[in-house]
């Protein structure tokens, strides 16, 4: 009697899983270190560029603008073209666009090299979610998504002290210039390796009948987005989602350093130490996260939790006046843990809509999560112009720690919007709807 092979009927090796998925994780990586790279560079970049607080918030936000403008393209497409492809284009763009950057000798040019590189890293983290679907079991997704998180933020600590340490030594052009040849072997790695689905390395698949490969087409995408906005679930958290990353990345991404220095007389090797540490309480937090979450079977709970625990703790920290250093430090790291609980919104979200709308409910929630970053960060600079007195020193403005206080004050009312909206979710138990079409 003819038997078929072993594996075409068994699934892939965790082994495999994990080396597919981790190239994948690699340009998550990488576009972590991108987001944050300029929160370690300010002095440096304000004096080179000769701008403000608002010109920096908006340079640093240039990597955002194109981030979110690709997120629900970039879910359609994970859809349709499957994520080997997108993560390959990804690549090569990003390190066209990272070698850009390290050219620029005006703030006009730099700004467009950022806005490359956001579009471009834009597919990173829709298509490991996608990975994650096709490769992992089911049960496995909150969990993977959190080690996902985990990987990118290792990307922002990676951009935090020792990259302050690199640009000492090689200069920030330097370090950039290596930074995009680094990518470009990764996209290469990618294209030999990758692959979207078990089926095609003749396993099966954990997830075959949302595998990738349809025709794209807009009215496809009108179709897919007007679908995924019949779930309340979808607006609501995705707004919520950016309350909290933008929270996180405003303060460790670009302004917790030099507000810091100010605060607390730290240097800058000691503030972008410290503003590390709440990245990585992030990042640590969100697979905890994930896994209660996937053992219990419920979202809500533990999302409203996290998100009133966030709001309670960036407040105290942020506009207590007089909080000694090791008090503040203790209590920043908390507020940076409860925000892992984003990583319970992704898998929240997937289960909020139909399987085979997973690719583009995605990208509608990671758009609304980095808006967060991309209108607070600038939004902060612009209120620190406002509030500056005219001081300067080695050409570079001056800000008192008061100025700070109030331009964080934005931060502190979307943890309130997010707290009321995450109140309002529907509960999954883990478990997506039948599909309605």
């Amino acid at each position: 009697m003819h038997t078929a092979p072993i594996s075409a009927q068994s699934h892939p090796p965790l082994k495999l899983s994990w080396l597919i998925w981790a190239l994948g994780a690699s340009l998550y990586f990488m576009s972590f270190y991108q987001r944050v790279a300029p929160a370690v560079m300010t002095d440096l970049l304000m004096s080179d560029f000769q701008i403000g607080a608002a010109a920096l918030g908006n340079f640093s936000a240039f990597y955002f603008y194109s981030y979110v403008a690709m997120q629900v393209p970039t879910g359609i497409l994970a859809d349709h073209w499957g994520p080997r492809r997108l993560l390959t284009a990804g690549a090569l763009l990003a390190a066209l666009g990272t070698i850009f950057f390290a050219m620029a000798d005006t703030v006009i040019l730099a700004n467009i090299g950022r806005l490359l590189i956001g579009g471009s890293l834009a597919v990173a983290w829709v298509t490991l979610m996608k990975l994650a679907m096709h490769w992992f079991p089911l049960r496995m997704f909150a969990f993977v998504t959190g080690i996902g998180l985990l990987v990118g933020v290792i990307g922002a600590v990676t951009a935090g002290a020792p990259l302050r340490l690199m640009v000492d030594v090689m200069g920030w052009r330097g370090v950039m210039w290596a930074l995009g040849l680094v990518i470009l072997a990764v996209g290469i790695a990618i294209w030999i390796i990758v692959r979207d689905d078990p089926a095609d390395r003749g396993y099966a698949s954990y997830n075959p009948l949302t595998k990738s490969g349809s025709k794209f087409s807009m009215d496809s995408l009108l179709r897919g987005l007007g679908r995924i906005f019949r779930y309340r679930n979808t607006i609501l958290l995705s707004v919520s989602q950016g309350g909290m990353v933008g929270t996180v990345l405003a303060f460790s991404g670009l302004w917790g350093v030099p507000y810091l220095e100010v605060r607390y007389g730290l240097s800058p090797l000691a503030a972008a130490a410290l503003t590390s540490s709440v990245m990585i309480a992030w990042a640590l937090s969100g697979p905890i996260f994930g896994y209660v979450s996937d053992r219990l079977c419920v979202r809500k709970q533990p999302y409203v939790a996290a998100s009133m625990t966030a709001l309670a703790a960036w407040s105290a920290a942020l506009l207590i006046p007089g909080l000694p250093l090791p008090l503040f430090t203790v209590i920043v790291l908390i507020a940076g843990c409860a925000c892992g609980v984003v990583i319970v919104g992704f898998a929240y979200a997937k289960e909020s809509v139909p399987a085979g709308l997973a690719g583009t409910v995605a990208g509608v929630c990671n758009m609304g999560t980095m808006s967060g970053p991309m209108i607070l960060q600038p939004l902060i600079g612009w209120l620190l112009d406002r509030r500056w007195s005219g001081a300067m020193v080695d050409g570079v403005r001056v800000y008192e720690a008061q100025d700070y206080q109030f331009a964080f004050l934005p931060m502190i009312g979307w943890l309130c919007i997010t707290v009321i909206l995450a109140w309002f979710t529907s509960e999954t138990s883990c478990r997506p709807p039948r599909d309605d079409s």
